[in-house]
């Protein structure tokens, strides 16, 4: 499932990636998560910090987050353990990695200042999904055929993602997406793929926008994924002649209508999530087809591929 977040915004004046960007750590605890090379500090504007979770204070952090998102605003029902831990907890933590993003500036009721987590987003490799169960998307949708077609391509899956509502801006949406090229590349990552979220779990009340999605933007056969069967709703409500376009696109959460700029495409039927009260759809992004602009915007040429 992914939360809706700003649109994209115009490239920010500065921004320091890498490792010449030294910070102090965010947050103390035992070291849960090997980076494999890349560096946990993604980048920096002015006092936001994107980073992947290396510590478990982190990812709790996270989740709490996640939890105030999802199901204090969003209206998601939690289980037990959540509703006591007031985080939302779920088994793919273990082997995802966190992306988040840290208000080094934030001051507490105190008057003290104290490290924020203030975004999330959670990637999952396929490499590291067919070691343990899968993907979390494949509870939605038939990711079997898809996985069949490309055996030897890089699939990373995005999730989870979520702003806290002070921090729902441009800037912090660019710095997220930034730090997922930055892993994209460095992975060589070949597509992304995953869950997208309409709000509400009446499909009838997205008609237009998902009629437009069925007819603009389909996935074409060797990247399409089904929605499970017993899970599926149609996406056909309006014929192509019938949609108003504009108003359509209007309607699209802006996290959805950014991933299309991107050239995102969708799959073939929708989900009714009822736990976090949502429509969803699959998306999936080839790396080799996303616009050129928008590679050097978000920060570099696209990942490179190993010789054959």
């Amino acid at each position: 499932m992914i939360i809706e977040t700003p649109e994209a915004a115009p490239l920010p004046p500065r921004f320091n990636a890498g490792p010449a960007t030294v910070l102090r750590r965010p947050f103390a605890g035992k070291i849960v998560r090997d980076l494999g090379g890349l560096p946990a500090s993604l980048g920096r504007i002015g006092g936001l910090e994107v980073r992947l979770a290396t510590r478990k204070a982190e990812i709790r952090k996270a989740q709490k987050l996640r939890f105030k998102v999802f199901f204090r605003e969003g209206g998601a029902v939690a289980d037990i353990r959540s509703a006591l831990t007031r985080r939302d907890i779920c088994p793919f933590d273990r082997i995802c990695d966190h992306l988040v993003v840290i208000d080094h500036e934030f001051v507490n009721r105190l008057g003290r200042r104290k490290p924020k987590v203030i975004g999330a987003y959670r990637l999952l490799r396929r490499d590291v999904a067919e070691k343990n169960g899968g993907f979390y998307s494949a509870g939605e949708f038939d990711l079997a055929p898809l996985l069949a077609r490309h055996p030897e391509k890089r699939f990373l899956e995005l999730g989870r993602s979520c702003v806290h509502r002070d921090w729902r801006n441009k800037r912090t949406l660019e710095l997220m997406w930034r730090g997922i090229w930055t892993y994209v590349r460095h992975h060589r990552v070949d597509a992304m793929i995953g869950c997208a979220s309409l709000p509400g779990a009446n499909p009838l009340a997205h008609a237009m926008p998902l009629s437009f999605l069925h007819h603009h933007a389909t996935a074409r056969d060797d990247w399409r994924v089904e929605a499970l069967p017993a899970a599926r709703v149609d996406m056909n409500y309006h014929a192509p002649e019938k949609i108003d376009q504009r108003r359509a696109v209007a309607s699209l959460p802006p996290l959805v209508k950014g991933y299309l700029r991107l050239g995102a495409k969708v799959g073939a039927g929708a989900v009714v999530d009822r736990m976090f009260g949502t429509t969803d759809v699959f998306v999936v992004m080839p790396v080799a087809e996303i616009d050129e602009r928008y590679i050097s915007y978000f920060g570099g040429a696209a990942p490179e591929r190993e010789a054959a």
